[in-house]
């Protein structure tokens, strides 16, 4: 269950993503073409005011397209109409005044001739494939073409648009940290708030609710606890507690290593912080790990620090076991997750937002649009980035994975 759960927090992660893209097209005047739950192909879908939306079969995420993302270009004619052509020659001359009117950059026309091609289109006989092929050529074309299309957009428009998703995950990531941050940011009691199942604290019969006031004897103060085991270096101690006005005596028992230090496996109650100290303490929270994650990427060239990449396989299973350590420790895990994700967007490279937002403010800057075979030249750099990172990752995980 913990890891379906899982699953399904990283999947409302890309979901929020996705619908951030949506809102904030359909704000600054652009109209989606298509909006999905999920993945697709489809189970269920409906249309309204010329948008589709759908329910994927593919149940993680989510998905949203918005027409002419890139200037329509002359081997667009090829791709999309070139099995038609091969099978009816008589469209040749069609489809070659097309792609003139592409190559000159005379969009008008460009929409005139695609117009005149599609009657053409529709009356030839064709198999399923190049039918396919040629309806997906006449929807993406005229999209392209259209004054909807999002290559043909002001620049603040479309930096709006392409932020927007980051910007959802960036949002999520600092509303979590601020509500958790009012629920128990402040400083710990000596209460044990959860304690963890299979841990030394669960064995000897800790119990949420008790309140440890001794440690070998040794009176402690809330802030001591952690240190006084942490310094045991695994030798044995013992808890003296405060059980419904009792006092209990519990152990001897020894502490484990956990992530890195000697733990008995429970968390103690901390108190909550007023709001305004909740939100400064999400942004305190947001500013520290953004600056942490700028410094980790130039370390990517050590192979020490490759061994902290991890995919969704890893996430995942990181998410698992903070679920079974608390719902709340879970949830920070799923805020530090939307933040790298809003994060690893806005690196400059194709095919990230981050990539989109770059080629935007160049062609701001330039007064017109980059042609799509540049934008696919440098998205192949981009993509072979992130699989490369994605293979070291899934490499890092398999071995998590197998015990390595």
């Amino acid at each position: 269950m913990s890891t379906l759960i899982a699953i399904l927090g990283l999947g409302f992660l890309i979901l929020i993503h996705e619908a951030g893209h949506f809102f904030m097209a359909r704000t600054v005047g652009m109209r989606p073409r298509k909006f999905y739950v999920g993945f697709p192909p489809a189970l269920v879908k409906t249309r309204r005011n010329g948008i589709e939306y759908g329910l994927g079969s593919i149940p993680l995420g989510g998905y949203v397209k918005i027409p002419g993302m890139h200037r329509p270009a002359p081997s667009d004619v090829d791709v999309y109409f070139g099995r038609a052509i091969s099978e009816r020659p008589q469209l040749f001359a069609l489809t070659t005044a097309l792609r003139r009117r592409l190559e000159k950059g005379e969009m008008a026309d460009a929409r005139s001739e695609l117009e005149a091609l599609r009657p053409e289109l529709a009356a030839a006989t064709l198999s399923s494939g190049a039918r396919r092929s040629a309806d997906r050529g006449l929807q993406e074309l005229e999209d392209a073409l259209g004054s909807e299309a999002y290559w043909r957009q002001r620049t603040w428009r479309k930096v709006a648009v392409i932020a927007a998703g980051p910007g959802t995950n960036l949002a999520l990531a600092v509303v979590l940290f601020a509500i958790l941050s009012g629920i128990a940011g402040g400083p710990v009691t000596g209460a044990v708030d959860q304690v963890q199942s299979g841990r030394p604290a669960a064995k000897i019969g800790l119990r949420p609710g008790d309140r440890i006031v001794r440690i070998d004897g040794r009176r402690v103060t809330p802030t001591e606890i952690r240190d006084r085991i942490t310094s045991s270096g695994g030798k044995p101690i013992d808890l003296v507690v405060r059980r419904d006005g009792r006092r209990v005596e519990l152990g001897p028992v020894a502490p484990v290593k956990i992530d890195g230090a000697y733990r008995l496996g429970f968390v103690l109650h901390a108190s909550g912080l007023s709001p305004p100290a909740a939100v400064w303490q999400s942004l305190k929270v947001t500013g520290e790990a953004t600056k942490q994650t700028a410094a980790f990427l130039p370390k990517l060239v050590h192979r020490k620090d490759r061994k902290e990449v991890t995919t969704p396989v890893g996430i995942v299973q990181g998410s698992s076991q903070a679920l079974q350590t608390g719902f709340q420790t879970y949830l920070w895990v799923l805020g530090f997750l939307s933040l790298s994700l809003a994060l690893l967007n806005l690196l400059p490279l194709l095919p990230l937002d981050g990539g989109h937002i770059a080629f935007s403010l160049v062609e701001g800057v330039r007064g017109r649009a980059v042609g799509r075979e540049v934008y696919e030249r440098v998205s192949v750099v981009g993509i072979a980035l992130v699989l490369m990172l994605y293979f070291i990752g899934l490499s890092n995980d398999v071995g998590r994975l197998g015990g390595g």
